[in-house]
């Protein structure tokens, strides 16, 4: 039988409990917990009973610093959802960008982006964080990695590495998908997906499809997104497809960038996060200078895997760092890291939406949850569906 799914939503180093009506669209909070830091990504262990959370008291991006880095084990409740530390804190080299489990969820897999790495470390048979598992090749990470995620099977590991546009200090720096082989948390065999040598690619995140060897990556750099396929772990050496995120037309921001990329559970639809946060000066004050908030929406056609653009839904909100699809595909929860004030003098608070998503695919708007962050910022939010 299906378990209840709950939905966590981290601001800071506080991790929230929202119970979802997945029928009517609510959320409902519950208790709270605090990370060692401030949440960067959280990933569910394969049993469902366990959360691990990466944490960090560094800045954002390449500001680096801080000199609080961990991982730490949570027990889920499986009645509730409720969490309970489970273990000790792990400490991290520096600040951790993204992390997921091996496919069994015996080892963490922790992405860094300054200075770039890749580590592994142990889950033990209780469900703790251990140790690292010392890797006996050198390892290159790309520029600016962003995302670490085993493929379906277990047997690859990719790295996603972002890279730099070009600016005036410096010319562009190339993006890259780094594939390894994995076995027993051992990386080897690393093979660097750059179409064009990485110029023009700049890869944020990708999403596998449920049932197909296809693959779909967002271009944080280009706004678009790549269709790739796979062959046991092997990816074709360039995209089949790059489409637009961006709605044609519609007003675009200094700096728009898309983001977070998920399949839907059914395989028939594809969704990129557009996010744009940028601010000018207004009658003294700072304010939102426009741009697109939204969520594309692809169809993916059932014989060629290519994703056809079918919506942009606005969001509702300032910046949709990552969201969430409900078990069941009819739900999707929006988290906005932050909140800005308007030129028009109102001000959009820092916030989560939901979403009915149709039997087509397409978003529908349900209501908004302004969250009281006190000048923190919402990072991540994300389901476990429950044992």
């Amino acid at each position: 039988m299906p378990g209840k799914t709950v939905l966590y939503a981290a601001v800071g180093p506080d991790i929230t409990q929202y119970d979802m009506d997945v029928a009517s669209g609510t959320l409902t909070a519950r208790g709270t917990v605090s990370a060692p830091a401030k949440v960067q990504y959280v990933w569910p262990h394969a049993s469902k009973k366990f959360l691990y959370v990466a944490s960090t008291d560094s800045g954002s991006g390449m500001s680096g610093g801080g000199t609080n880095h961990h991982v730490t084990a949570w027990r889920i409740d499986p009645a509730s959802g409720a969490l309970t530390q489970h273990g000790a804190a792990i400490p991290l080299p520096s600040r951790p960008i993204h992390m997921s489990t091996d496919v069994p969820s015996e080892h963490v897999l922790v992405a860094f982006n300054n200075p770039p790495q890749v580590c592994v470390y142990r889950i033990n048979p209780d469900g703790t964080a251990s140790a690292e598992v010392l890797q006996p090749h050198a390892i290159d990470p790309g520029i600016f990695p962003h995302q670490v995620l085993p493929t379906p099977n277990g047997k690859q590991v990719i790295l996603v590495a972002r890279g730099f546009d070009a600016d005036a200090r410096k010319p562009e720096q190339p993006g890259a998908l780094q594939v390894f082989d994995y076995k027993d948390g051992v990386l080897s065999n690393q093979v660097s997906i750059a179409p064009n040598g990485g110029y023009g690619f700049g890869p944020r995140h990708l999403d596998f499809h449920p049932t197909k060897p296809w693959i779909y990556v967002s271009l944080e750099r280009q706004d678009q997104i790549a269709f790739f396929t796979h062959d046991n772990g092997r990816l074709s050496p360039d995209a089949l497809v790059r489409a637009d995120a961006l709605k044609p037309g519609a007003q675009v921001g200094s700096r728009q960038l898309v983001g977070t990329v998920h399949v839907h559970p059914n395989g028939r639809f594809a969704y990129v996060a557009n996010r744009a946060s940028e601010t000018v000066e207004a009658g003294g004050r700072k304010v939102f200078e426009g741009g697109q908030n939204s969520i594309a929406v692809y169809a993916i056609d059932p014989a060629s895997g290519a994703p056809s653009a079918i919506q942009h839904a606005e969001t509702h909100g300032i910046h949709p760092r990552t969201f969430h699809i409900d078990p069941s595909g009819r739900l999707m929860v929006i988290a906005h890291i932050m909140g800005l004030p308007l030129a028009d003098g109102t001000t959009v608070p820092t916030r989560l939406t939901t979403h009915r998503i149709g039997d087509d695919g397409t978003l529908t708007f349900v209501r908004a949850y302004d969250i009281e962050t006190n000048g923190q910022l919402m990072w991540w939010a994300g389901m476990v569906e429950l044992p």
